[in-house]
C-alpha cells in the first residue's frame, strides 16, 4: 500500500512539477493573493477526476487486452524520456524568470473559467493523467497509486497557490527555474528508466 501511494505520489508530482500555462497562472494568482483557495481547488479537483478516470479505465482496459499494458509501458518510457530531455534542455538554455501579473486581480468567475480553460483544454492533461498514470498504475495497486497521484495534486497546487508569496524572490531569478527544470529531467528519465528495466 506504502509502495503504491509513494509511487502514485512521485510521479503524480513530477509530472505537474513544472512550470507549464496552468501552474504559471496558479502562481500569478498566489503572488496577487487572488481567489487562491478556488483556483487551487479547481485544479486539484479536476485533476483527481482525470486521474481517476485514467487508473480506473486504464486498469479495466489492461484487463480486457492484456497487450495494451506492455505498449503503454514503452509508450509511456518514451514519453517520459523526451520530457525530461526537453526539461534538460531548458535548464541548459535558461529561462526568463516569471514575474507576477501587473494586472487588476479579476473577478472570481473570470479566474475559474481561465483555471478551467488551461485545464481541460490541455491536450498534455490527457496524456499525463488519463494515460501515463493509467499506464503506470497497472504495475501497482490501483487504488492506493491513484490516491497517491491525487494527493500530489492536492499538495502542488494549494503549496503553488499559498506559498507564492514565499518564493517570490527566489523564482524572480532565472537561475531557480533552471534547478527546478534540471530536477524535473532527473525524476523523469528515472521514472523512465524504471518503467523498462521491470
Amino acid at each position: 500500500m506504502f509502495q503504491s501511494t509513494a509511487a502514485g505520489f512521485g510521479l503524480g508530482l513530477s509530472l505537474i512539477l513544472a512550470i507549464g500555462a496552468q501552474n504559471a497562472f496558479v502562481l500569478r494568482q498566489g503572488l496577487r493573493r487572488s481567489h487562491v483557495f478556488a483556483v487551487c481547488l479547481t485544479c486539484a479537483l479536476s485533476d483527481a477526476v482525470l486521474i481517476a478516470s485514467g487508473v480506473a479505465g486504464f486498469g479495466v482496459l489492461v484487463e480486457a487486452a492484456p497487450w495494451i499494458e506492455p505498449v503503454m509501458r514503452w509508450a509511456g518510457a518514451a514519453f517520459l524520456t523526451v520530457y525530461g530531455a526537453l526539461a534538460f534542455r531548458a535548464a541548459w538554455r535558461g529561462a526568463s524568470a516569471l514575474q507576477a501579473a501587473e494586472a487588476s486581480a479579476g473577478s472570481l468567475r473570470a479566474a475559474l473559467a481561465t483555471c478551467l480553460a488551461l485545464t481541460w483544454l490541455n491536450p498534455h492533461v490527457y496524456l499525463d493523467t488519463v494515460v501515463l498514470l493509467g499506464a503506470v498504475a497497472a504495475r501497482w495497486d490501483r487504488l492506493w497509486f491513484g490516491v497517491g497521484a491525487v494527493t500530489a495534486s492536492f499538495v502542488f497546487f494549494f503549496a503553488l497557490g499559498y506559498g507564492a508569496r514565499l518564493f517570490a524572490p527566489v523564482f524572480a531569478r532565472p537561475t531557480a527555474w533552471r534547478v527546478l527544470d534540471a530536477v524535473v529531467g532527473v525524476v523523469m528519465w528515472t521514472l523512465a528508466f524504471g518503467l523498462v528495466a521491470t
